[in-house]
């Protein structure tokens, strides 16, 4: 689709103290009462910076009190284990965030003697901070001028200056504009009141103008555009895969767990085994070849356990469960790495991507299956 170029008259828009007084004036009134504003920690606001990433306020919330009570301080978090932030992280989604997030405090306690570097060129060269995490990080804990624009921001921008092109292709414009909207002295509370107006009046659906404090002069709201702004490019079809899972047993009543690759999707975390099923491929076929192929195991597939449904950002996939049993072969570290024979009762002390909860639930929910293979290896040593 082609969109005309974005040609704006600053008429109107350009007495910034207006729209500055007018929104921490809504602010004082209206203004979410949120954990990490009641706090000047540079570090704890480095976390709540990271986990907002993608992700709404009350998911947040009780993952930001309990790593806190975890990992207190910036070294506690950088000296912790991957597995027990993994771990800790599970159910938030976005795990490479996680990773960045351990990473980046490493890198500050070794490179910047546990300070949080005060400057956005240095602080968007570290793991996972872009540059409205490193406005975010800046304004609120240190109250530096620096702009933020999230989806939020963006939203309540493009109403505001009624821009005809998507977010995305006005990038620019939209940076310029926020930066020049920023109030110089109290930049982190402006900016905190910029996300409360895009989260609770300047609404994706049915924004709620008359709430808005800055309505009277918004070209969108002047326009009567609002509900169409910002303009969306055409929404691109999302894949769906059928995924065969294995719950792979051993005689001794353990299951088998591997660690996905350091990269990628879902890097680091455990899950049961298996793959995508190929066109005119039955699920248990699906699941002995999968298995042989990323750990070169031999097994019987079972009855059906569950079946789970996961939407991701950029595909849907079905799980299909099955109960396998092992066979043979000593597990090889192909397309993982780590593997462990492990008791049911332990699984909840491995971190597993959110589509996996479920299997563990059923597992722990159902009765295992009677033995039904033929053991010709030991079966029990852990690939840790």
């Amino acid at each position: 689709m082609a969109f005309p170029d974005q040609r704006l008259s600053l008429t109107g828009l350009t007495d910034w103290q207006w729209f500055r007084t007018q929104l921490l004036n809504w602010y004082a009134v209206h203004g979410r009462d949120l954990p990490w504003r009641r706090t000047r920690d540079p570090y704890a606001i480095l976390v709540s910076e990271f986990m907002l990433q993608q992700t709404q306020v009350a998911t947040v919330i009780p993952y930001y009190h309990r790593w806190l009570e975890r990992w207190p301080t910036l070294a506690d978090c950088a000296q912790a284990q991957r597995q027990d932030i993994f771990k800790l992280w599970e159910g938030l989604g976005y795990y490479r965030r996680a990773a960045y997030l351990h990473q980046t405090c490493q890198i500050i306690m070794r490179e910047y003697g546990g300070q949080i570097p005060q400057d956005v060129a240095v602080l968007t060269r570290l793991p996972g901070i872009g540059r409205t995490t490193a406005g975010g990080i800046l304004s609120h804990g240190f109250n530096l001028p620096t702009p933020i624009l999230d989806g939020n921001v963006q939203r309540v921008l493009s109403r505001v200056l009624a821009l005809t092109t998507p977010p995305r292709r006005n990038q620019k414009v939209l940076w310029d504009y926020a930066q020049q909207l920023l109030d110089p002295v109290q930049p982190g509370r402006f900016n905190q009141a910029l996300l409360d107006l895009g989260a609770t009046v300047c609404l994706p659906q049915n924004p709620q103008c008359g709430r808005c404090p800055w309505q009277e002069r918004c070209r969108g709201a002047q326009t009567h555009q609002q509900q169409n702004l910002p303009v969306r490019e055409p929404a691109k079809a999302i894949p769906h895969y059928i995924i065969g899972v294995g719950v792979i047993w051993n005689a001794q009543g353990q299951v088998l767990i591997d660690q996905r690759p350091s990269t990628g999707l879902l890097a680091n975390l455990w899950e049961f085994p298996g793959g995508k099923v190929e066109p005119g491929e039955s699920v248990p076929d699906a699941i002995r070849r999968e298995i042989a192929e990323e750990l070169g195991l031999t097994v019987r597939v079972g009855e059906h356990l569950i079946t789970v449904n996961h939407r991701y950002t950029h595909m849907r996939v079905t799980l299909v469960v099955h109960h396998a049993f092992y066979q043979g072969g000593t597990p090889q570290l192909r397309g993982c790495q780590a593997y462990a024979w492990v008791e049911v009762a332990d699984l909840g002390r491995y971190p597993f991507p959110r589509a996996n909860h479920r299997i563990i639930r059923a597992l722990q929910q159902s009765q295992p299956p009677l033995w039904s293979g033929e053991l010709t290896g030991a079966g029990g040593q852990s690939g840790r």
